[in-house]
């Protein structure tokens, strides 16, 4: 089968043809529910804050970052950290 795909390779393009035209056309009739779900875009907003406990980021900086962000359109949730080396990590979902 194989030597006669390629000693005539015109029937092999009219086969690779009618593969991609069945796929193309069994792509379209697969329902979306077979489709994984798609992780939600996010943003991560850092900051940093030298010198700084963890305690200290948070409160004086991640407060009032967090109630500014809270306000954002689309937003679903948010997830924020800070580490006792004074960087702060929020991360906003949509």
């Amino acid at each position: 089968m194989l030597k006669k795909l390629i000693s005539r390779p015109a029937t092999a393009t009219v086969i690779s043809i009618i593969i991609v035209i069945l796929g193309l056309i069994s792509l379209q009739k697969l329902p979306l529910e077979t489709f994984p779900n798609i992780a939600p875009p996010s943003v991560i907003v850092s900051a940093r804050y030298p010198g700084a406990s963890a305690e200290a980021v948070a409160r004086s900086v991640a407060t009032p970052l967090e109630q500014a962000i809270n306000g954002v359109e689309n937003m679903i949730y948010m997830t924020s950290s800070s580490s006792n080396d004074g960087v702060l990590n929020i991360t906003v979902f949509f």
